[in-house]
């Protein structure tokens, strides 16, 4: 078996989740990309392969760190998910630990409105 990189194993293990989430018109995925220094979200009807909302962490203001930002586009996502009548996601995670900022953004979704 080769060993791989960082990159390797980062799409290794979202590969593993995404084999076992899938998003619809009435439940989409809310899918996390988290870079070094911002953070993005997006609800995703797989079956249209359509983006029904999106937001990233250079629109959270008076964010005081990454995380308080990550919290911020939780809810900012929320409140654009009941704008578009989104009320229950499937949370894909994107390869990254549930832990830190992507643990907020989940948490900011939560407080908004979302249910996972």
């Amino acid at each position: 078996m080769p060993v791989l990189d960082k990159r390797g194993q980062k799409n290794r293990r979202r590969g593993r989740v995404r084999r076992k989430i899938f998003g619809t018109a009435e439940r989409p995925r809310l899918s996390v990309y988290r870079s070094n220094v911002h953070i993005y979200a997006q609800l995703v009807d797989d079956l249209e392969g359509h983006t029904l909302a999106a937001v990233d962490s250079r629109e959270a203001d008076g964010a005081e760190n990454r995380t308080d930002a990550a919290r911020q586009v939780g809810e900012l996502l929320a409140n654009r998910a009941g704008e578009v009548g989104i009320e229950t996601v499937v949370f894909d995670r994107g390869g990254n630990m549930y832990h830190g900022r992507v643990a907020a953004l989940a948490e900011g979704a939560r407080s908004g409105g979302l249910k996972f």
